[in-house]
């Protein structure tokens, strides 16, 4: 799920996975391998869980949706492919696929973990919910595989982020860890977790790392719907984590890392490892009303951990103001389901140098995809630049790049 899905509940469809294998061949020169299709046939096919009766709801078989991947630094010809799989117009999927290779992309087989109903998730094995969304994997430097869920129910308030750990390159998974599970229901004190990725340690195989937004409302003020929710007074939406330092038999309980105000919200989190161990988890940062700093609008920020995330930084580090408008369909105006301000971020693990990307429309007042980099930990960012080559174009919305 993503922030923009709150005012408009716009589907973006992937018909089928597909992974391109890269190889530099030279100097300035890059080899494409052929296509390779990942997905297939829904392997959820026949299951009717997940309905909601809200009208205009369609879910779409067959559909992939929010692929991401990982390739293992202890055997980089065994990669992992995560995705939704039967996406429903109005979020989540029947559940979540892995696409798993040991050769390096040449063939593939697909698993899951049990983090929906449709997925076999059960009351015993913590995976009860209707819909699963929002997938992410990450290898630890030993070869483990961590896959993490953001399962919910369509019918009820329930929802929960679940790990799952992988020790033979996904293949099979381990039944889901509970990591938070709130019940509560939008006039009962409501919660809801949100965008969660997780991040394996790549210099300590014990660690890893889970984060995520988590929208909360006080009892009585919200509506029956999200917007209402949206403008319930002192909604808030810290940020929450949990981490594994024993290589995943167990997590720490789901804290606060990072929470500045009433009305204050982040999304997208997500976190990287320095050489030297820290951490830096960079999301969307978006203020309704001025704070005690004096902050207010939207921008992409950072926080830090210098020991393995027992403490963080208690103000945000600002990368850069965020401008997104959201992406359009340049004939129609109909808004497209996009990633929005939600950034994404990458370290060189030998220079330790971040970067950070994003869409915005600084450039040209369409969303195009804005670079930042830092030098010195995420203490202090350079100036965003454009990367994206859309040609400039008669008709502006042509030139959106996202």
């Amino acid at each position: 799920m993503n922030r923009t899905a709150r005012t408009a509940w716009v589907t973006s469809l992937t018909m089928g996975v597909a992974l391109a294998s890269m190889q530099v061949a030279g100097a300035g020169a890059l080899s494409v391998a052929p296509l390779t299709t990942i997905s297939g046939a829904s392997l959820f096919a026949g299951c009717t869980t997940g309905a909601s009766g809200t009208p205009g709801e369609t879910l779409y078989p067959n559909a992939e949706e929010e692929p991401w991947l990982d390739v293992n630094p202890a055997n980089p010809k065994n990669m992992i492919s995560v995705w939704q799989q039967d996406r429903w117009s109005n979020g989540g999927a029947h559940g979540l696929v892995a696409g798993v290779t040991h050769n390096g992309g040449k063939t593939w087989t697909r698993t899951f973990a049990h983090f929906s109903e449709c997925a076999l998730g059960t009351t015993a094995n913590g995976g009860d919910y209707e819909r699963a969304s929002d997938p992410w994997v990450s290898f630890s430097p030993n070869g483990d595989a961590y896959q993490i869920s953001l399962s919910f129910d369509a019918n009820t308030s329930r929802n929960a982020v679940l790990v799952s750990k992988s020790t033979d390159g996904g293949d099979h998974w381990s039944e889901p860890t509970s990591l938070i599970r709130d019940s509560g229901n939008r006039d009962v004190s409501y919660a809801f977790n949100d965008k969660e990725s997780i991040t394996a340690d790549p210099t300590n195989a014990n660690y890893a790392y889970a984060v995520w937004d988590r929208f909360t409302t006080p009892s009585g003020s919200s509506m029956a719907n999200i917007e209402g929710a949206i403008n319930a007074r002192s909604f808030r939406e810290p940020v929450w984590f949990s981490r594994t330092t024993d290589g995943g038999q167990s997590w720490e309980p789901a804290r606060i890392i990072y929470d500045r105000s009433e009305f204050n919200g982040t999304i997208g989190n997500q976190i990287v490892v320095l050489p030297n161990g820290d951490l830096i988890n960079i999301f969307d940062e978006f203020f309704v009303h001025k704070n005690s700093d004096s902050q207010r609008g939207e921008s992409i920020s950072v926080i830090k951990s210098t020991d393995k995330g027992v403490t963080w930084s208690r103000t945000s580090t600002v990368v850069a103001a965020s401008l997104e408008r959201g992406a359009f369909d340049p004939d129609t105006g109909r808004p497209i389901r996009a990633e929005g301000g939600i950034p994404e971020i990458a370290v060189d693990h030998s220079s330790g140098k971040l970067y950070a990307v994003w869409q915005d429309t600084r450039f040209s007042g369409v969303d195009e995809i804005a670079l930042s980099t830092s030098l010195d930990g995420g203490n202090s960012w350079s100036a965003p630049i454009k990367v994206n080559q859309t040609p400039r174009n008669t008709n502006p919305a042509d030139e959106q790049a996202f």
